[in-house]
Order: structure tokens, then sequence, then C-alpha cells
């Protein structure tokens, strides 16, 4: 084959790449953003219009049609679903998944805009939101303090405007707090009494504070801006305003109205009930039922940018709470930390990656031998590190969709290295030298591998078509096994005929002195796969190192005895009865009473499975 001739004749270069797959996929395993569910986008829009005090049945009529006249010419609507309920309208509309999100938000945002003449005075502006999975809080700080809740609204803002300083952070939201505001609190007596009406003491408030620019003025070389100050800075100065002098007597604010530097109504509550606390250690500790208790608390929402690591992002924001400086008193909670979760499930997943690995190595073990069975499964992790830097060149995250199909790829992707190792080592074992047997036996292997690859991916292919939300969600699996599979082909037709070329040793041949380059390369190479999964996951790193040290001890003194047994007396026993049961099967003599019968229940097995398939069909 013409493309393995080129690599095998410029074999350094590919041992270069092979480096450099390597230390790419570290890194890119070690970078690409992790979460839990892929990222995809639901097009769904929801318009939500509030008219207090209105019926179910005047909601209908007043907004919900209007807005879903307007709507309903929109192309690319799959459906529209709407609710009327007292007070609120709320419609949701679904659109085709090969629909623009962001144009089907601006489309949806201008047909509201021309339906709001039909909507009645009273009710309020329409919110036109979409539904963004990835704008769902990754975490929930909650701060509870021995102080007031509006010191502890001080210390939630400042905490709040750090967080949003990271740059994966999109936004923080507060929940909660008490905001402060200026409350009038007229006495209609008065007003009466005073001959003031409420419009007089409106106008006044809302003209005095004002700030009025005032132009500017030149000044020899210099220019200077000039305006009045008039808005507030204390609430006692609203006290000392003049609503009206009737015969040169002012009547005050104070005369008319109380006012006092209050809170707004709260429009959010947020609660805390304490039933575990955590130990130093991490261990969680049972409170007994007295000691359980409900803490009054400000949470923070954390929202994290789409498409960023869940888990960079939640221990920047741990960094952020270790260095702030919060005041004696202050408790922190966080609840809801999706990254936790993240995180446990891609440790799970990754031992079980590394436990598949151990598993088909053993059996590689049994069948061929260490040599062979250590050529065939480095086109495992190089696989996957060529998937993960394609993953990441594609701009797509690490989530449990992906970790899973690398599971059900996992036995799949020593398929073609089987067949093109054992072939180089047939050539090597008929005298050819070893980069000749790596041509020869890869020539001759190429195209049926190359076949049986196509025919698995374009298995999977139709999946990526799958239609809908859910389509789009699952279409991670299929691409995935696409991705391992075409990567798996790449090391068996490129790197698989180099390192085994360099490697390739037959029985009774006299051993080859490994250059030192080589070594250095390799053991370098371990180290670093080492150190990056120790890293990432040290219960991965310990599994591995356990689980190879065992197999080792296992094929030395049970695999490579019963295997060697196999191959000597089991196997030659189990082709023998196969070949017995191919000529027993494809006799034609039908003067034989039995092969008469067998053909005629197999052809009659036959015709009843394909009618029952029309029937099915049908």
């Amino acid at each position: 084959m013409r493309i393995t001739n080129i690599a095998i004749s410029y074999r350094t270069s590919v041992v270069v790449l092979t480096v450099i797959l390597i230390l790419g996929g570290l890194f890119a395993y070690a970078t690409i953003p992790k979460e839990s569910f892929p990222s995809i986008e639901i097009p769904n829009i929801v318009v939500t219009t509030v008219y207090p005090g209105a019926s179910p049945d005047d909601i209908e009529s007043l907004i919900t049609q209007p807005i879903e006249r307007e709507i309903q010419s929109i192309n690319g609507i799959k459906e529209i679903r709407s609710s009327s309920t007292e007070g609120i309208s709320s419609v949701v509309i679904e659109f085709d998944p090969d629909v623009s999100i962001d144009d089907a938000f601006q489309k949806v945002r201008d047909k509201v805009d021309l339906a709001k003449p039909d909507l009645p005075e009273d009710a309020e502006e329409p919110m036109v939101n979409e539904i963004d999975l990835s704008e769902f809080p990754i975490m929930t700080i909650n701060l509870a303090a021995d102080y007031s809740l509006a010191r502890l609204k001080d210390v939630a803002e400042d905490l709040a405007d750090e967080l949003e300083s990271i740059p994966s952070i999109l936004q923080v939201d507060i929940i909660g707090a008490l905001e402060r505001e200026v409350q009038v609190n007229v006495d209609n007596g008065n007003l009466q009494g005073y001959n003031v009406s409420f419009e007089d003491l409106v106008a006044t408030l809302r003209q005095e504070n004002t700030n009025i620019p005032g132009g500017s003025i030149d000044v020899d070389r210099l220019n200077y801006l000039v305006r009045v100050d008039g808005e507030f800075e204390d609430p006692r100065e609203i006290e000392e305003l003049v609503v009206v002098a009737p015969g040169g007597k002012p009547v005050y604010v104070r005369d008319l109205a109380e006012v006092v530097f209050g809170f707004k109504d709260r429009s959010s509550f947020s609660r805390l009930q304490v039933l575990q606390t955590e130990d130093d250690d991490g261990a969680l500790h049972t409170l007994p039922a007295e000691d359980a208790r409900t803490l009054p608390v400000i949470s923070l929402n954390v929202k994290k940018r789409s498409g960023e690591n869940i888990l960079d992002t939640a221990r920047d924001v741990e960094g952020k709470l270790a260095a702030f400086p919060f005041p004696s008193g202050t408790r922190i909670e966080i609840t809801g930390d999706q990254s936790e979760g993240v995180l446990s499930m891609v440790k799970d997943l990754e031992n079980n990656i590394i436990s598949g690995l151990i598993f088909v190595v053993a059996v590689l073990l049994f069948f061929l031998g260490m040599r062979n069975a250590f050529l065939v499964a480095i086109a495992i992790p190089l696989s996957m590190f060529i998937s993960f830097l394609l993953f990441e060149s594609m701009g797509y995250t690490l989530n449990f969709v992906i970790l899973f199909s690398l599971i059900i790829a996992l036995g799949m992707l020593v398929d073609n290295a089987v067949v093109i190792v054992e072939n180089i080592y047939r050539f090597r074992e008929e005298g050819h030298s070893r980069f000749e047997a790596a041509k020869l036996a890869t020539a001759e292997v190429a195209g049926p591998v190359v076949a049986s690859t196509a025919t698995t991916v374009a298995a999977f292919a139709p999946m990526l078509f799958w239609p809908g939300i859910m389509g789009e969600f699952m279409s991670f699996l299929p691409l995935t096994l696409i991705v391992t599979l075409s990567s798996s082909l790449f090391v068996a037709i490129i790197i698989n005929p180099v390192i085994t070329g360099i490697f390739v040793r037959v029985e009774g041949e006299q051993k080859v002195e490994t250059p030192r380059i080589v070594k250095y390369i390799s053991i370098g190479a371990i180290l670093l796969m080492g150190a990056v999964l120790g890293f990432a996951n040290w219960k991965s790193l310990v599994v591995l190192g356990v689980g190879f040290w065992l197999l080792f001890y296992l094929h030395k003194h049970f695999f490579k005895p019963v295997g060697d047994r196999f191959v000597r007396t089991g196997l030659p026993y189990v082709i023998a009865r196969y070949r017995r049961f191919l000529t027993w099967m494809l006799q034609r003599d039908y003067t034989v009473k039995r092969a008469y019968l067998r053909n005629t229940l197999a052809l009659g097995s036959l015709t009843i499975g394909a009618v029952l398939l029309i029937l099915g069909g049908l």
C-alpha cells in the first residue's frame, strides 16, 4: 500500500509524529472542557406577559391570541403552545431543529413588537426569552451572617463583582437580598389640610431630584463643565423640600408625608436548612434533630459561559472565595455544585476505560503473547489521543456521552491492529526483512481492513442525521465512534507497520539492541502519561499500575503456559473440528438422506424468516 510504504520510508518522521500525537493528546485531554451533558441548543422561545388582576379569559383574548396571531406567520415553527392563567400569559414557540436559535429569537421579538399596539395599556412589557441549558447555575453560594441582611447584601454584591471578573463566568444572580429605597409615606389628611394635591408633591420630588447641566465656561486656557447637582444624597434632604408657598408661607414635604429610608418589598427569599456539617477531612456528620436549623441567607447563583470547563470554573470560584475578605461572622455554604457530579462521572468513566483496557490487553496476552499484545494495544491510547485532538479542534466538550462511546469503541480499536500485526509476523517468519515484511503484510490486508472499518462507520453514519432534540443529543455517540474508528484505521495503516517493523521479533531470533534514543523516548512517554493521568485521577493511575503488574504476573505464570498449550493442542483441535463441520455443511450428495433433510430444513427456515420479515414490515 503506497501510504504505508511512504510511512515506512520515512519511519523516523512517523516516530516523531507518534510522540507529537501522544503529547498533543495528553494536552488536549487535560484542557478540553468537561461537562455533564452535551451543549445543545433547544429551539424553544418563551414569550411571557404579565397583566395584573386580569382573569384567564381576559388574558387569553386580550394578550395570548394577539401574540399568537403575529407569531404564527414565522417560518420554521414546529409547534406553538400557550397557557393563560390569572394575570400571566405564556406562549412557547418550538422551532424545527435546523432553525438558528438566534434568528428565531430575533424574529419572535420583531413579531411581539408588532403585537404590542393590540395589547392593553396596563399590561407589562412582554418578555421574550430563549431556553439555554448553559445559563442554568453551576453552583449556589449561600451567605449567612450574624450581622444584618442589609450589610450582608453589600458583601454579596462585592463578591458577585469579584466572581464576574472570572473570564469563564457569565453572570452571578443575587437572590434573597434586601434592596434599599426611600419611601415617602403621604398623609391624605395633611394634603387636604394644606390644600395640596398629590400631583404637586410628586412633581416637586421629580423636579428637585435631577442634575441640571449648565454648559461650559472657558477660564484662560481651561474649559470647565458647569452643572447643578440636584440628586438627593441624604433622605433628610427630601423633608426640607418646599411643595407650595401660599401667602409666602412654605409647606414642606415633612408637613405632608413621612420620609423613611427603608427597604423594597421582597420579591425573592432564600433559606438554607442545615442538616449535615462537614469537618476538615471532608467527612459529613448528620446533625441531631434539635440542632438542625434553617438560616436566612443571601444566595448567589453562579452561571458559566457556554463551552467553558466546569471543573476549571469551579476551581476559580473556590479560589476567589478563599481570597475574598469576608467580615467576621460570615458563613459560606455551597450547594448545587454541578462540578462535583461532573468530576465524579468523569473519574468513573475514566476508571471504566482503564479497566476495559486492562481486560482487552489480558485477552491479547492470552492469544498473542507479550510482544504482539503490546504492539496491538498501543492502537488504543493512540486512537484516543487523536480523537481528543479532533474533538478539541472541533470545539466539542468532553461529556458523558462521548466518554461512554469511548468505552463502546474500546474493543473495536484493536481489530485493525490485530490483523496487520499478525500478518507482519507471518511474513517475518517466512524470511522477509523487518520493514519488507511490514510493507508486504500491510499491502495484503489493507483493502479488507479499510473495507471493514468503512462498513462499521457506515452503520453509524445515519445516526448523525437523527432529527429532533434527542437526535442532536445522541449524535455525539455515532460521531465519537466514527472519529475513534477512523483514528484506529490511521494508526493501523500508518503507525502500526512502523512500530511493528522496529520491534518485531520472531521466536528464536536473536534479540536486537534497542537504540538508546528509542528507550529514552519510550520511558519519557510512559512517565509523562503516568504524570498526566495521576494529576487528573490518581485512582486510575493506581488501578493502571496495579493492573498491568498483575497482568505481567498472570502472563508469566498463567497466560503464557496456557496460551502455548492452547496453540499446540487446543487450536489445531478446534480447527480440525471446524473443518469437519464445514465439510459436512457443504456436502451436496442428496443420495444421503441426512444431507437432504439438512438442506431442506435450512432453506425452509430461510423462507419462513423471509415471510415473517415481509409480514412484519406490512
